[in-house]
């Protein structure tokens, strides 16, 4: 499984902005492999960061190599102060149930060297 984080430092959004972040999301959401996504505010710095969950790295390059993907790439200084990406693994997920979470119910787990 994987993860891709997205921070970034709000900008300007007009309605070009929604309307390509409605068609990636929904782009996303319907790819086999995507399985769910958090987001959260710092209120302290003002940035935001969606964190992406996938099953697959194939199913994360789908997203990232469509044209909507791509195209809001090439705009984001228009919409953002700035932005990060991070694409990871995950190694391990677990909790107690007691909050819903996109990996609640993944079972697979790599070895962690400790």
């Amino acid at each position: 499984m994987y993860t891709s984080t997205f921070t970034f430092a709000k900008g300007e959004f007009d309605d070009e902005f929604h309307a390509l972040d409605n068609v990636i999301a929904q782009l996303a959401k319907s790819i086999p492999g995507y399985l769910g996504e958090e987001s959260w505010e710092n209120p302290a710095t003002g940035l935001v960061s969606n964190v992406y969950y996938w099953k697959t790295m194939e199913a994360l390059q789908e997203l990232i190599g469509h044209p909507a993907h791509i195209a809001a790439k090439q705009r984001q200084a228009l919409w953002l102060k700035g932005y990060q990406v991070v694409i990871a693994q995950v190694v391990r997920s677990y909790g107690d149930g007691g909050i819903p979470h996109p990996l609640a119910g993944e079972t697979r787990s790599v070895p962690c060297v400790r």
